[in-house]
């Protein structure tokens, strides 16, 4: 026999003899140069019926989902969507965005900004259900209405407090002839099927972080000055922090909040995302590199010298809540700031503890203005008591 034809024999061999044994196996033959590496596990077998009923199954549904592609112009989706060719089904939601959400959503079609596609269903009657895109069509259709005026915009400023007439007739007519891309699903269409694609479309998706939009929009130096902290190697032992956080820079989000607070957190209003980016954006060109980083490191070694457990509630903890480590770092920093050589006259330990610093380190109205400042201003006042 030859050798390349005694691997399969063999093989057969060893897994019929070890395939009824309960015990975890692993046998390795030499065969010339060839060696057999085999590990005894429990048979999930499958039969011909089950895969025969998978592929139909797999073939009935793919029959089912029938579509096809077309560009719409805004013009041409509000006009028909007034006359009642597009239509809002029951399970859809009720028109919610706020005005901030809707002049973005304005604002991105107006810059030709790439806008996700919108999933209509044809329907007998010959009008088209909407599936997806309620609030981006309803949104189209108050703004060329002139029911809706621009807020909030951080790239086009020029145009907040606009109303579609407002501007110039040049812009009206780009932005009526501005196409959207659109999946019609052909007529046939289950209704479950449609309110399964509305569902997979609104609940899968994970919202990105204010730390990862922030690291894709504002890159540059300050951003490179963030990441070196982020993973620096005593600030990560002294703020645990889960893998899948880290995987979503939750370290990142902690050091731009320990920089923007350190800074501006008399500044500070409620909303916490739109604070940080305007921070960053602030700071993309003209900052002192050598303050921030020093200022970082001897923060993270006094808290290492002087607290306990770090930025943790405990020597097992595996995260770091974000008010604990504003309260503790931006305390701290600010502290350091009036003296450089401070040495606590009362241990930590005494007021860490505290039902005072406890109440001030609840998640509950965290993004509150006042519950910021005054969590900040409790550590720093605690370590310069005198």
């Amino acid at each position: 026999m030859k050798q390349d034809s005694v691997l399969p024999v063999v093989s057969d061999y060893l897994y019929e003899l070890f395939a009824s044994s309960r015990e975890s196996v692993l046998i390795q033959v030499n065969v010339g140069r060839i060696w057999v590496a085999m590990s005894r596990r429990k048979k999930n077998v499958i039969g011909p019926d089950e895969v025969e009923a998978a592929d139909a199954q797999i073939r009935a549904l793919q029959r089912d989902v029938k579509y096809d592609l077309r560009d719409f112009t805004v013009d041409y989706l509000v006009k028909s969507f007034g006359e009642d060719l597009f239509f809002i089904p029951d399970y859809q939601r009720e028109f919610i965005w706020p005005s901030r959400h809707k002049s973005k959503f304005i604002e991105s079609v107006i810059l030709g900004l790439p806008i996700p596609m919108l999933f209509v269903a044809d329907m007998a009657d010959g009008r088209l259900e909407i599936v997806d895109g309620a609030q981006r069509i309803q949104t189209l259709e108050q703004f060329v209405s002139g029911d809706l005026r621009l807020e909030s915009l951080e790239l086009l400023t020029k145009i907040n407090g606009f109303t579609f007439h407002d501007l110039p007739i040049a812009q009206q007519r780009k932005l009526l002839t501005k196409a959207l891309r659109v999946v019609i699903l052909e007529d046939g269409t289950s209704e479950a099927l449609r309110q399964e694609l509305f569902h997979r479309i609104n609940t899968q998706s994970i919202r990105a972080r204010g730390s990862e939009i922030r690291r894709g929009a504002y890159k540059g130096p300050f951003l490179d000055l963030i990441k070196e902290c982020a993973n620096n190697s005593l600030f990560l032992k002294l703020c645990p922090i889960s893998e899948a956080a880290k995987a979503r820079r939750e370290n990142e989000e902690l050091v731009t909040r320990f920089f923007a607070y350190s800074e501006r957190y008399l500044s500070f209003k409620h909303d916490v995302d739109k604070f940080l980016a305007e921070f960053v954006r602030s700071y993309q060109e003209h900052f002192d590199a050598e303050r921030l980083k020093r200022e970082f490191e001897r923060t993270i070694a006094f808290v290492h010298e002087h607290f306990p457990y770090g930025f943790a509630k405990s020597a097992d903890a595996k995260i770091t809540p974000r008010v604990r480590f504003e309260a503790i770092a931006v305390g701290v920093n600010l502290a350091l700031r009036q003296d450089p050589t401070l040495k606590p006259k009362v241990p930590v330990s005494q007021w860490l503890t505290s039902d005072e610093f406890i109440r001030l380190t609840t998640t509950h109205a965290s993004n509150s203005a006042r519950r910021l400042q005054d969590r900040i201003e409790f550590v720093r006042d605690k370590l310069l008591a005198g």
